[in-house]
């Protein structure tokens, strides 16, 4: 069986009796009661099999064996201080990493100001970031890959903490040419769920709260099919069909005029944002800190 590792303290005092040239003097640099390091180095001199020190009317001072052993304990502990230092300072580092996953709608639109801020308060935060779509987002999240994500269905499985951030508003959206874009009255919902739409892929929050608002349009077959919402804004331009996607999202498509909004009657399309996590229900360090930031109240989400 193989010798036991020597107690670090231990060889911290022993060097410290060494340096002081008592052991009194040693255990006071290191606030021990006497007795107590007299029991450490007899366990220290048990372990090496030989006197570690000379003890004397004017102080201990060390053997020959113990002139040897001092140079190796100093050695250890100097290995052992650099261990403890880089494992502080990776602790600090790791804290101050974040991994975070962000659905499409809030990686474009949202996310760019929210990490500005966040490194206005923050600068020593790194964010690792991914976009995915929020089925991807929350797999990501409940599996332990991403510390944090930011999601927009409203589907969130049980083992995942939830935080609502804000509302964000879904519109109808069709070219210019499109004949819902010349009526004068809004779209009934029952027109709107029996179309085919350019729509997003499944596991889209955007698909996702729209299907819940409105569930018989999940019934109707897409007219198209899209991985992003540049990709549906370009389609409904080119007069494949309606999308329904957020105002984020066509804001500016609709101020160049690249696109028209239909008002839906009787129906408010709207749907929440929300931040996700597993482990403690309570946020810490650089997580809390974007879940604050993104939770502050909106400017112009432009």
């Amino acid at each position: 069986m193989p010798d036991a590792l020597p107690n670090l303290q231990a060889l911290a005092l022993f060097l410290a009796v060494v340096d002081e040239g008592g052991l009194g003097a040693g255990a006071r640099r290191l606030n021990l009661h006497q007795p107590n390091a007299s029991r450490m180095i007899a366990q220290l001199e048990t372990q090496a099999g030989t006197a570690l020190l000379d003890r004397g009317p004017r102080g201990s001072r060390p053997t020959s064996a113990g002139l040897l052993y001092a140079a190796h304990a100093r050695e250890l502990l100097e290995a052992a201080e650099e261990f403890s230092a880089w494992l502080r300072h990776s602790r600090d580092e790791d804290a101050r990493e974040l991994r975070v996953g962000v659905s499409m709608t809030i990686a474009e639109h949202l996310m760019p100001a929210w990490l500005t801020e966040l490194r206005r308060l923050s600068p020593r935060v790194r964010v690792d970031l991914e976009v995915l779509n929020s089925t991807q987002v929350l797999a990501g999240v409940h599996d332990g890959h991403l510390q944090l994500g930011f999601v927009e269905t409203p589907h969130v499985p049980r083992g995942v903490n939830a935080k609502a951030l804000r509302e964000d508003e879904l519109v109808v959206v069709v070219a210019p040419g499109h004949p819902w874009a010349l009526g004068a009255e809004p779209l009934e919902p029952a027109e709107l769920a029996r179309t085919p739409l350019v729509v997003r892929e499944g596991g889209s929050g955007t698909r996702d709260a729209f299907e819940e608002l409105l569930p018989e349009a999940a019934r109707t077959p897409p007219v198209q099919e899209l991985g992003s919402n540049a990709a549906v804004r370009i389609a409904v331009a080119s007069g494949a069909g309606p999308a329904v996607l957020s105002m984020l999202a066509v804001r500016s498509s609709l101020e160049a005029g690249q696109l028209h909004r239909v008002p839906v009657a009787d129906m408010r399309l709207h749907r929440l944002l929300t931040a996700v996590w597993s482990g403690p229900r309570r946020l810490s360090g650089p997580a809390a800190e974007l879940v604050a930031v993104a939770a502050a109240p909106a400017r112009a989400d432009r």
